[in-house]
């Protein structure tokens, strides 16, 4: 039926030449046969979004989470005690996998590898089921790293678009956002310089410009820039300003044969990516947060090098999250 279709189209068009081959693009869009993905959105128009921020919520958020094991069960746990500490009631659930693509959080025939054990916990709910709700005041979803793949084999703009809809559909008033993740600490661009570059080329022109340009008039997708925050803790690194901190390195975890993990942080990293979540959201800077939280995983108490080293965090969080205008927070 295809191939009929297709040579239908064919003969028609050597009729009319002069209708070039954007009209067969035209007519198999039409038949199905091309999928139609809009031109990203014109990038001062996109810069436009964000120039007014959100109002600072004026109550607890109940906040759903969706992706990987950079979202893991500890972070978000650490979330909610950082707003437990400023009298804040926070409420989270979450579906995650391991390496998942937004793609196979959707489509049902897609497997989500690893889905039964990272999930086994009461904080996990259906994302369909959650966003179909109106339970949600904030929806957060993660794209599978290595981002350049995601954007390039899994349509990560198509379905972050999809995920925003659907969040939406549940509650008109919810705020969406996109958690900026990072790569591999040993990636051969320099990390640092990946996570400088990665921001525009990847998160913005790779899935937000295109994402938003589904919709007439567009919604914003803010972003939870934890890949800015680390760009700049490595900038401190190494300039040797960080207490007790030499390498980037250090803020990743260890395999168990002992050697490096490239690619999730340790206890210490997720407090960093707590933090900005925490400064997002609430729009509120975390300096002056404890140092020590407890690991949901572990059951067990993690406290940082040193209450300098926290306070030292906790300031460039807040440097970050309020000068970048995609977080939605006013800056200040």
């Amino acid at each position: 039926m295809i191939r009929r279709i297709f040579a239908k189209i064919q003969r028609g068009l050597r009729k009319r030449r002069f209708l070039g081959s954007s009209a067969l693009l035209l007519l198999l869009s039409a038949c199905g046969l091309v999928r139609c993905t809009p031109d990203p959105m014109p990038r001062a128009a996109f810069d436009a979004l964000y120039e007014v921020p959100l109002n600072a919520p004026e109550n607890g958020l109940r906040v759903f989470h969706l992706g990987h094991s950079l979202v893991n069960r500890n972070m978000p746990d650490m979330i909610r005690q950082m707003a437990e500490q400023r009298g804040i009631t926070h409420v989270y659930e979450s579906q995650i996998g391991w390496g998942t693509p937004l793609k196979s959080h959707w489509e049902p025939s897609e497997e989500i590898f690893g889905f039964e054990k990272e999930n086994a916990h009461p904080r996990y709910r259906d994302v369909t089921q959650a966003l179909r709700s109106d339970d949600y005041d904030a929806f957060i979803m993660t794209e599978m790293v290595e981002i350049r793949d995601a954007i390039k084999h899994f349509d990560s703009a198509e379905y972050a678009h999809k995920f925003a809809s659907l969040a939406r559909e549940g509650r008109s008033d919810v705020r969406v956002y996109l958690y900026e993740t990072w790569h591999n600490v040993d990636d051969p661009e320099g990390w640092r310089t990946r996570l400088e570059q990665d921001r525009t080329r990847y998160w913005e022109d790779g899935i937000l410009r295109l994402a938003l340009a589904y919709d007439t008039p567009p919604l914003p997708i803010y972003v939870i820039p934890v890949g800015q925050v680390l760009a700049e803790v490595a900038r401190r690194i190494e300039a040797g300003t960080l207490e007790g901190l030499s390498t980037a390195e250090a803020l990743f975890a260890k395999n168990e044969d002992g050697t490096l993990d490239t690619i999730h942080v340790d206890h210490l990293g997720n407090y960093i990516a707590a933090l900005t979540h925490y400064a997002v959201l609430y729009h509120q800077s975390p300096v002056g947060l404890g140092y020590s939280v407890n690991l949901y995983d572990e059951n067990d108490l993690f406290s940082v090098l040193s209450p300098l080293l926290a306070q030292q965090l906790q300031q460039i969080v807040w440097d970050v999250v309020r000068l970048d205008p995609m977080t939605g927070v006013m800056q200040k």
